[in-house]
């Protein structure tokens, strides 16, 4: 079994949010979404296709959660909802708190985006909101953050990758042990200290989505490295598949599946835990 914790949802709203219309997703190659109930059917139909059994949902701006909870109330079984939040803004809290009534699982941060600490007061509240709600988990993008779909529309991305420290999650996680705190990209570019607050804080999680184009950045790392040195730290049970898919035509990114597989294989590691990677802890935290 497979499944991806880590999907874009680039719905209709989304580009609308971003500027781009028809003519700006033709000129890209990309396929217009049309509603959130077509792009759903697609995704589905998408993960059929390649025999993923769920997959995460990311609700990829602020605002938009709306959209992936429509997904999520056509095909609960195969879909999980996470949505974007500024928690900068004085509504953050009641939209988050609106999002999760509306059945989405996980509240991510992007705090290089958005220009904040992961230790700051208006992050902590939406951490409470989430002990408060069982089942609910936290996504905190650290690390390199580089949106391809900005780049391809030629929009400004002035994000501060400062903000994105992996240590400043370590208060928060271990304030609130039982809310699930997952890093994705393997930390992106942050690998050591990402896996600092894993080996401290059993609630922290790390997914495996993206092509993880910052290994470039260490040389002589490889992907293999990688999952070796995650998996001596924090072991099978703390590791979620993704791919960091998004846009159509190209659809769920089969590649990346490929290469992460292969490096698995590569390592020798047991069939039980690499069912463990590519499926049973997403199973497990999202039941």
């Amino acid at each position: 079994m497979i499944c991806d914790a880590h999907v874009h949802f680039f719905s209709p709203d989304f580009f609308a949010g971003l500027g781009a219309d028809r003519e700006a997703l033709s000129g890209l190659g990309w396929d217009d979404p049309k509603s959130n109930e077509d792009l759903a059917e697609r995704w589905v139909a998408e993960l059929d296709r390649h025999g993923v059994d769920q997959a995460a949902l990311i609700a990829s701006l602020p605002g938009d959660a709306d959209s992936v909870a429509r997904a999520v109330a056509l095909h609960p079984s195969r879909i999980v909802g996470f949505f974007m939040v500024d928690p900068t803004k004085a509504d953050a809290v009641t939209y988050a708190t609106r999002a999760l009534d509306a059945g989405l699982r996980t509240i991510c941060l992007f705090p290089a985006m958005h220009r904040y600490a992961l230790h700051d007061e208006p992050v902590v509240r939406l951490f409470e909101l989430a002990a408060s709600r069982p089942g609910t988990a936290v996504f905190a993008h650290c690390g390199v953050l580089s949106v391809g779909v900005r780049k391809r529309l030629g929009l400004p991305s002035p994000f501060e990758i400062r903000f994105g420290n992996p240590l400043d999650l370590h208060g928060v996680a271990l304030r609130f042990p039982t809310v699930p705190i997952i890093i994705p990209h393997f930390g992106a570019g942050m690998l050591r200290e990402a896996l600092m607050v894993a080996s401290l804080c059993p609630n922290v999680l790390l997914d495996t989505s993206s092509s993880n184009s910052w290994i470039a950045q260490t040389p002589g790392l490889t992907l293999a490295q990688v999952f070796r040195t995650a998996l001596d730290v924090v072991g099978p049970d703390r590791l979620l598949f993704g791919t960091d898919s998004s846009f159509f035509p190209r659809g769920w990114n089969g590649a990346v599946y490929a290469q992460q597989k292969a490096a698995l294989d590569g390592l020798g590691v047991a069939a039980a835990d690499q069912a463990q990677v590519l499926c049973g802890n997403f199973n497990r935290l999202f039941r």
